[in-house]
């Protein structure tokens, strides 16, 4: 009987940061599939608080407890990356209706893309189904108390970065 190939999902994100409800759905997605690949997308367009390298550094401190878990970037389109990682899944999660709206737009338009490659939504868990790596840093950025919103390692780079702004002064 043939062997059946391993399934490969991609969790494609920005994770500027990575919060506890990215955590959440990495550490469900790592038992749904054989091999979980968290991608961070490379957009010059954007003015991401930290680089790619940092995230990935970041990523990899917090998720090297799920051995089937791997991170990495990329550019262009995500179906192409997928394909060129061998995924056929695309893992994302689903906080509110809103997310689920552009969540839709953007399966649909991957599914055009590349027939073979499906996306699944899993629901945020509620406890974490209002954080956004934007509200994160926005709070963060006013004073406000992010613990239990990011990992604690996430939560002292954060404090470290704004030191540096905060000593060049802006």
């Amino acid at each position: 009987m043939p062997r059946k190939a391993p399934s490969i999902a991609i969790y494609p994100g920005s994770f500027d940061p990575i919060t506890n409800g990215h955590l959440d759905l990495i550490q469900r997605g790592s038992r749904l599939f054989d091999k979980l690949i968290v991608s961070i997308l490379r957009n010059d367009a954007k003015e991401p608080l930290f680089s790619v390298e940092e995230r990935i550094e970041m990523l990899r401190e917090v998720v090297h407890v799920y051995p089937n878990v791997d991170v990495d970037s990329f550019d262009g389109l995500l179906v192409d990356h997928a394909a060129g990682r061998s995924a056929t899944v695309m893992l994302r999660g689903i906080r509110a209706i809103s997310d689920y709206e552009y969540e839709l737009q953007m399966a649909l338009m991957n599914r055009r893309l590349n027939p073979g490659l499906e996306t699944i939504f899993l629901m945020s868990n509620e406890a974490y189904s209002f954080i956004s790596s934007r509200l994160v840093k926005e709070v963060f950025g006013l004073g406000g108390n992010i613990s239990g919103l990011v990992p604690p390692s996430v939560e002292a780079r954060l404090k470290r970065r704004m030191a540096k702004v905060n000593q060049r002064g802006g």
